[in-house]
């Protein structure tokens, strides 16, 4: 069993920065991939970025490039969702997602954007 814990959300102003992190524990081993997602009031889950745990390779959805990155630390367990340059449309609840034998979900940390 692998358990989720992301931490980090609050309200900043547009423009602003915030950055999320996803801690994981349990049984790890068989950990391929950490995603984000959010979701907004009244919108579907989408998919922000992906980070591959053996590899790094990292992916992004249209939206955030060039104003988000996620990064790992192994050792930690930890995947970190850096987020700069925020506008309103960032506004959701934030959750990762960890694909294993099972697809595992945080609790998610609400992101507010707003002046």
């Amino acid at each position: 069993q692998v358990r989720l814990v992301e931490f980090g959300g609050g309200l900043v102003q547009p423009g602003g920065s915030l950055r999320l992190s996803c801690t994981a524990s349990g049984l790890l081993t068989n950990i391929f991939s950490i995603t984000w997602y959010r979701q907004a009031p009244n919108n579907e889950r989408e998919f922000v970025a992906r980070v591959i745990r053996g590899t790094g390779d990292t992916e992004y959805a249209d939206s955030v490039k060039g104003r988000f990155t996620i990064s790992r630390d192994n050792a930690k367990a930890t995947v970190y969702l850096q987020m700069n340059n925020l506008n309103l449309q960032d506004t959701a609840v934030y959750y990762c997602r960890a694909i294993g034998s099972q697809v595992y979900w945080g609790q998610g940390t609400q992101v507010t954007v707003s002046s």
